[in-house]
């Protein structure tokens, strides 16, 4: 019995000492409940938004002990490869998760499109800070009310120009070039603003086009000019970052309000450290991709600071059109007065 009370007295003095040093003697780990969930992305299988989205449910899966699963579908499977579709089909809760453009989610709100106003933004590090903060707000509200809880955002990339007839440096060397854009109204008016030709046309069909002549050149980002091979068949690629695109990371609400706190916290956490691994690999991968084009005989021209403010110039009225559009509280959320 001695030996007990003193065992017992010792148990005690060390249960206070950790207590009092924030040390528990048995961590208890979360419950999670019981998770077979689905995710639509649009990307293809090797795409950034694949890559992120994989990630993300790897994590949320080791982390739940295998409770939780989330199974990746990307090319819109689940929607038959129609983007607006499988919007659609998270909003009505037939999908629990997803990962979109957000020039694509605008379908929803097209205030949704503020961040991809001409020259928002002159780098990652300044789009990382205003969507991390006030911007992502802007995201949560409006998703929110069309019933998406958003969960992070991960660079879809910076927006750059190849042609296979020129360099281009100044405003005057975009006239009469026939650029491929993905349709909108953004990407039109900006291109005709310099005297050049957009003509709208789905990228499944760009590559022969471009391959044939029939159109000069197409914008898009390093990870998408590299992954079609379109380095292979242009000439010129001018690097001015003139608009950013991202993914947002969503889920149906009401599906996101039936899980139980820990799983929510679980979940959002593994959302916004795959969003962070996903930008920090678009990063680091556009320099790798853009020696592999130099290397092939690309010339790619970086523009000075001085040189993108003579394109600001010529899209003053267009710019302010669109601030109008979205609204102050959307530009204000972004940056803009």
């Amino acid at each position: 019995m001695h030996r007990n009370r003193i065992s017992a007295s010792l148990w005690a003095v060390l249960a206070a000492l950790c207590l009092f040093h924030g040390i528990g003697l048995s961590e208890e780990k979360p419950q999670y409940e019981k998770l077979d969930l689905a995710m639509s992305v649009n990307g293809t299988d090797i795409a950034t938004d694949t890559k992120v989205a994989n990630r993300f449910a790897r994590t949320v899966e080791d982390q739940s002990g295998g409770r939780i699963k989330i199974s990746v579908f990307p090319n819109d499977q689940l929607a038959g490869g129609n983007a607006t579709k499988g919007i659609e089909m998270v909003a009505v809760g037939a999908v629990d998760l997803a990962a979109y453009a957000s020039g694509t989610m605008a379908i929803l709100d097209e205030r949704l499109l503020v961040g991809t106003i001409p020259w928002v933004f002159t780098d990652y590090k300044q789009a990382r800070e205003i969507i991390d903060g006030t911007g992502g707000e802007h995201y949560r509200k409006i998703l929110a009310d069309q019933g998406f809880e958003y969960l992070g955002s991960c660079h879809n990339g910076f927006r750059q120009i190849t042609n296979s007839r020129r360099e281009i440096r100044t405003p005057a060397d975009l006239s009469g070039l026939k650029i491929r854009v993905p349709g909108g109204e953004i990407s039109i008016r900006f291109f005709k603003a310099f005297g050049g030709d957009p003509i709208a046309m789905s990228w499944g069909e760009a590559f022969t086009a471009l391959q044939q002549g029939t159109i000069d050149g197409q914008k898009n980002g390093f990870s998408v000019t590299n992954s079609a091979k379109v380095n292979e068949i242009q000439r010129y690629m001018t690097v001015w970052n003139y608009t950013y695109e991202n993914y947002l990371f969503v889920a149906n609400s009401a599906i996101w309000e039936r899980f139980s706190p820990e799983t929510q916290k679980l979940i959002r956490e593994a959302a916004l450290e795959a969003c962070e691994w996903g930008r920090q690999l678009v990063e680091n991968e556009e320099q790798e991709i853009e020696d592999k084009f130099v290397k092939g005989g690309m010339k790619v021209t970086h523009l000075t600071p001085e040189e993108v403010d003579a394109f600001k110039e010529v899209i003053t009225d267009l710019r302010m059109y669109l601030q109008g559009k979205y609204g102050s509280e959307a530009c204000a959320a972004f940056g803009m007065k």
